[in-house]
């Protein structure tokens, strides 16, 4: 038994500020001298630099084409454009993502059939998926939700099978692997995000990547003015060339492609440290009561690319009931103020998804442009596993650097309050109906 809980008066488990071991991304001169080129040049709204960044990540990529945007929602947005979704076609998303990975279909016609996720992985369940089929689906939307890659295979087994385009999110799992294969390589387009909070941080960007020329030249003249010219080889887009389809103006800051480029250079080499980082953790957890590690364990080439965001699955049964409530506040009182219950809620019980009529349609915007008189949202009755989610999941610390003293005290926090759950079960006033947020909290 370790020492008393801090929670009940007893010495906390990590007493000192550890934030050298959390900093990210690692900023060095190299790219302070890339920001300060675009900035002396006055280059920040051009694409030279940009355009380079994008050559080089597709070929990190190992795809025919990448595509620079704003931001990953704009370059999720361009993606479902690619893909020709237009009015009262339906696309397929796991409910429990955050908001950006499927929200503007809204504006493109679209509608959205939730999909329940695996309890394991908690990305999109393939059976789920396929049950949500219907003559008007167009497109999965595959979510590598919290840096575990979805389960392709039968993913892609059911779309082949059913004429479906699929679009990979990879913005939790940027250069992440699934069976020795790059995420954002099996479906048709994959899009991401690249904002200062992800593993691959570049400030505030997004990326689209393709093997599919028609899908990248449809994304170019969605949001891509200055780009959408002679260099457009259909025949469809050439008599449009000019303005941008979309009406959207999405390309990336050159500030944010020049520090691209550099953390690209490196990246590989600083997830391999956080994975060790991050594998030491939990191996130090392994016969810890009451959680385990939300990670992959196929071991077939399989990984978890930079970690974003580290999450344990709960098992209150084996602490005597105990709430996620309170373990997680026994946590955070020894002093690792992140641990928190749940993750984004599951996007079918927002209002947004219900009742919202955004552009003034009379009913509902999910519905609005439906070609079914079935209402859509009846597929929202069967999400078990999404609705307990914000009961079975939560946060943990996302280690950057290998520092196995550091770690060593994290780690020691958790086994002390797994051990003496017992003393908090005393006092425990359960959960409250509703666990977990729309945002990410932020990270360390």
């Amino acid at each position: 038994m370790l020492s008393k809980l801090a929670i009940l008066g007893g010495p906390k488990s990590v007493g000192a500020n550890h934030d050298e071991i959390f900093s990210w991304p690692i900023i060095t001169d190299e790219d302070k001298e890339a920001v300060l080129d675009v900035l002396n040049r006055r280059a920040m709204s051009g694409t030279d630099i940009t355009i380079k960044f994008e050559a080089e990540f597709a070929k990190w990529q190992g795809t025919s084409y990448a595509l620079a945007f704003n931001n990953g929602t704009s370059a999720l947005h361009a993606a479902m454009f690619g893909c020709g979704m237009g009015i009262g076609d339906e696309i397929i998303c796991p409910s429990v993502t955050y908001w950006a990975s499927i929200t503007s279909a809204f504006s493109l016609g679209s509608t959205v059939a939730f999909a329940d996720i695996d309890p394991e992985s908690l990305c999109i369940d393939p059976a789920s998926m396929e049950k949500r089929i219907t003559r008007n689906t167009k497109a999965i939307m595959v979510v590598h939700y919290l840096a575990h890659p979805a389960d392709m295979d039968p993913i892609m087994e059911i779309a082949r099978k059913h004429k479906l385009k699929v679009i990979e999110d990879v913005s939790h799992a940027q250069g992440g692997m699934y069976k020795g294969k790059k995420l954002g390589t099996f479906g048709d387009v994959a899009a991401m995000s690249l904002m200062t909070g992800k593993s691959f941080a570049i400030g505030e960007g997004g990326m689209l990547v393709t093997n599919n020329a028609g899908i990248y030249e449809r994304a170019i003249a969605f949001g891509h003015y200055e780009r959408f010219d002679d260099r457009i080889k259909n025949e469809e887009l050439k008599k449009y060339a000019g303005l941008p389809l979309g009406g959207y103006k999405y390309r990336m800051h050159q500030v944010s492609s020049a520090v691209g480029r550099v953390q690209l250079k490196y990246y590989d080499e600083r997830c391999a440290g956080i994975r060790k980082s991050m594998d030491y953790f939990w191996e130090l957890l392994k016969d810890v009561p009451g959680m385990k590690p939300h990670r992959v364990q196929d071991g077939l080439g399989s990984n978890m690319a930079g970690w974003y965001i580290p999450y344990a699955h709960y098992m209150k049964e084996q602490l005597g009931g105990l709430s996620i409530t309170r373990f997680t506040e026994a946590v955070r009182a020894e002093g690792i103020n992140n641990c928190v219950p749940g993750c984004n809620n599951p996007l079918h019980t927002h209002p947004v998804y219900n009742t919202c009529d955004i552009y003034g349609h009379g009913k509902p915007t999910r519905i609005a442009n439906s070609r079914e008189d079935e209402d859509i949202r009846a597929f929202d009755k069967d999400l078990p596993v999404s609705g307990k989610i914000g009961t079975v999941i939560f946060s943990a610390p996302w280690f950057k650097f290998y520092k196995p003293e550091i770690i060593e005290e994290y780690a020691s926090a958790f086994r002390k309050v797994s051990e003496n759950y017992k003393e908090l079960l005393k006092d425990d006033p359960g959960d409250p109906p509703h666990i977990g947020t729309w945002h990410f909290f932020k990270q360390h």
